[in-house]
């Protein structure tokens, strides 16, 4: 697969791990996929966790662990607000309801 192929829709970059800062808000290639994956919207049950699998390698708990844990960063924030607001906000709701 190349590189352009492996790249999602919103263009972002290829998930190769955690690696140095990529960009101005100093987050990892790594947390940006994160990201990128959560702004995609998806066709069905199991396709998210499929390309968490694909992609990133990741197992959907670790996924997730590390989303949550992201979403408390602010460099995550300064690098995509809408999405980390909304992650915020429905991780808050589920909060709420416990």
């Amino acid at each position: 697969m190349t590189a352009s192929e492996e790249r999602d829709h919103d263009g972002g970059p290829p998930p190769d791990g955690d690696g140095p800062p990529s960009d101005a808000t100093g987050l990892a290639p790594r947390e940006q996929a994160l990201l990128a994956l959560e702004r995609r919207s998806w066709p069905g049950p199991g396709a998210k966790e499929r390309a968490v699998r694909e992609r990133l390698g990741l197992s959907p708990t670790r996924y997730y662990q590390l989303l949550n844990a992201l979403l408390d960063d602010p460099r995550a924030l300064a690098h995509d607000p809408v999405t980390v607001n909304r992650l915020r906000r429905v991780r808050e709701e589920k909060q709420r309801r416990r």
